[in-house]
């Protein structure tokens, strides 16, 4: 079975040609098959479409709670073994899924991401979208294209293995590598958007995903090691505050200078007290990991049991 997962949001006039698009494409694979559209809240009269549209299934959510939200409610109720998901915009084209199925299914893949590769949005647009890709792809060592593009397909049980918050939609490909998945891209299609606005400014994209991509790059590295992070950077204040601390002592007892007023004395106590907060919270961080058993933090491919 095949689910096509596809959040919304303001979308009134896309949806119903996107429904006979989806319908037609997948009418055509012989599989059985299910849409889901997510609705983030829209205030436009999308929901009142989607209860026109059949066969369909629709999941309305009570505002606009951000495309990782609706993309997770999505995965939940989905119910296929193979899990497409696309924007509501119509500038992802459908006629593309059976490529999709094609190379998942004979490269042995867990996640195929779209490729934007002739996009043709605005150049303010395209520019912002590839400087980001570059510093993701150096960051996180993902070698995908596009990382953003919404045209994915998903083994179900990564998309269900998923925990998507704030805007780490954006980052998918590079959280799905970190838990050790095979991805893989394919160059899509790319159309204009016929209705509507776009729902993202440029410095507004900007500002969202800065700190996301921080979560992201620390989640890679820290999640099960926090002291690691903490540690080293409190043993780095805490050092820089000793040193300091032992130039003012050797001054005092040798040269015999008064340290008492001077405001090294003063940033040499507070490297100290920082560095052991710093360490402090790292230690903690790790019996929080080792006393929350309820929290894999690892995942399992395949469990083959014999009797």
């Amino acid at each position: 079975m095949i689910s096509v997962v596809i959040p919304v949001f303001n979308e009134k006039g896309s949806v119903p040609t996107l429904h006979s698009e989806l319908v037609a494409v997948l009418g055509r694979l012989g599989v059985a098959y299910e849409i889901i559209f997510v609705d983030d809240g829209s205030t436009d009269g999308t929901v009142s479409e989607l209860r026109k549209l059949t066969p369909i299934s629709f999941i309305a959510l009570t505002r606009n709670f951000g495309k990782s939200q609706a993309l997770q409610a999505g995965f939940r109720a989905a119910k296929g073994e193979y899990i497409f998901t696309l924007d509501g915009d119509l500038q992802d084209d459908p006629n593309e899924i059976p490529r999709f199925l094609d190379h998942i299914k004979e490269g042995h893949y867990d996640l195929v991401c779209g490729w934007k590769k002739n996009r043709v949005d605005s150049f303010a647009k395209r520019s912002v979208s590839k400087i980001a890709n570059r510093l993701t792809r150096f960051f996180t060592g993902t070698r995908i294209h596009d990382m953003n593009c919404g045209f994915k397909l998903y083994r179900a049980e990564v998309a269900r293995s998923l925990n998507l918050y704030g805007d780490m939609h954006r980052y998918i490909p590079a959280l799905v590598t970190s838990m050790g998945f095979n991805i893989s891209e394919i160059s899509v299609n790319h159309r204009d958007r016929k209705f509507g606005v776009s729902k993202y400014g440029n410095f507004r994209r900007i500002s969202k995903s800065f700190f996301d991509f921080i979560t992201l790059l620390l989640v890679r590295r820290f999640i099960d090691r926090p002291m690691h992070f903490f540690g080293i950077i409190g043993t780095f204040f805490s050092f820089v505050g000793v040193v300091i601390l032992a130039y003012l002592v050797y001054i005092k007892i040798f040269d015999g200078v008064l340290i008492g007023n001077r405001p090294l004395l003063i940033l040499g106590v507070l490297m100290v007290i920082i560095g052991i907060q710093l360490f402090s919270s790292g230690f903690l961080g790790e019996l929080l990991i080792r006393q929350n058993t309820g929290r894999n933090l690892y995942m399992v491919r395949e469990d083959d049991k014999k009797i």
